[in-house]
């Protein structure tokens, strides 16, 4: 298993819709357990593949770090469609891997019901809510280029370019490799 380099703003595959994926074969077997070694070395709780560089449509999610969510079990998750939403919206503060130290308030439905397969291409419908139900709609909007800042109003996203723009020069010093807009690596180093 190896870390892989996460893709920052503005790098063009952030913004592609996934691939769907029709089989499963051993190169993506390793690189699904390479997304979630290189998720929980971020310390992130979901990682999309276009995160990594990849067009598939998958993702990797794991809440069990966080309080209360402890006896989740992680998910990998191909070709998600979302099938329902709820009514009722809630709001809560996110992150994001691709947007280093970028942290905001976003309104989401409250709960989703999602079809999805998994690493044995084998079909799942899942009801979520609450934190699940949140890293579940963040990672799928990656899927189809969106994302969370997207979901901010006019003036949130306006008063954040320039530190969009910052993480899209490199200004940044995240605790892990990433690839810039412009395909540059920016590797991360330890201090000693």
């Amino acid at each position: 298993m190896s870390i892989l380099p996460i893709y920052v703003f503005d790098h063009p595959i952030l913004r592609k819709k996934a691939d769907i994926i029709n089989s499963i074969d051993d190169s993506l077997i390793s690189f699904i357990a390479d997304m979630k070694q290189t998720m929980h070395y971020a310390d992130g709780i979901g990682l999309a593949a276009n995160q990594v560089g990849s067009p598939l449509s998958l993702t990797v999610i794991d809440i069990s770090p966080m309080t209360g969510y402890e006896q989740t079990k992680p998910l990998t998750i191909i070709n998600p469609r979302i099938l329902y939403y709820s009514d009722e919206d809630t709001d809560y503060e996110e992150g994001c891997l691709s947007l280093p130290y970028l942290r905001d308030t976003v309104i989401r439905p409250d709960a989703i019901q999602v079809r999805f397969m998994d690493e044995n291409m084998k079909e799942h419908t899942i009801e979520a809510d609450g934190l699940l139900a949140r890293v579940l709609q963040h990672e799928i909007d990656h899927l189809h280029g969106i994302y969370f800042s997207d979901r901010l109003s006019s003036i949130r996203k306006t008063l954040m370019q320039n530190k969009l723009k910052k993480i899209s020069r490199g200004d940044i010093s995240p605790e892990y490799d990433i690839i810039l807009s412009n395909g540059e690596l920016i590797t991360f180093q330890e201090e000693d």
